[in-house]
């Protein structure tokens, strides 16, 4: 038992980590839906989905992940940030439209 401390502060870290880059991918999932708002893009990229799938997938593979565990962690993590896309494009163009009326 006396071993498991400092494996425990090392997963603590590695969660640190991921939690942080986790923050970081959505903080630039943010910024993305504001570009699509300001250029009239759709939020939905379906071919972009399919190339981030597949690399994330490849990824996972380089790790030693299984790829179950890959499929569905990126799964969550598409599912996730296109619902805050969805929202954050949805308030830019409501905020919008609100103020074309009250022009």
């Amino acid at each position: 038992m006396s071993g498991l401390p400092e494996y425990r502060a090392r997963l603590d870290a590695v969660d640190d980590q991921i939690a942080g880059l986790l923050g970081e991918r959505f903080a630039i999932c943010r910024d993305v839906a504001r570009y699509k708002s300001a250029h009239g893009i759709p939020m939905m990229q379906p071919d972009r989905v399919v190339e981030v799938r597949s690399r994330y997938l490849a990824r996972g593979a380089d790790a030693g992940l299984p790829e179950d565990f890959s499929a569905s962690l990126f799964e969550v993590l598409i599912a996730a940030t296109c619902r805050m896309e969805d929202e954050i494009i949805a308030a830019l163009e409501g905020a919008a439209t609100e103020e074309a009326e009250t022009a």
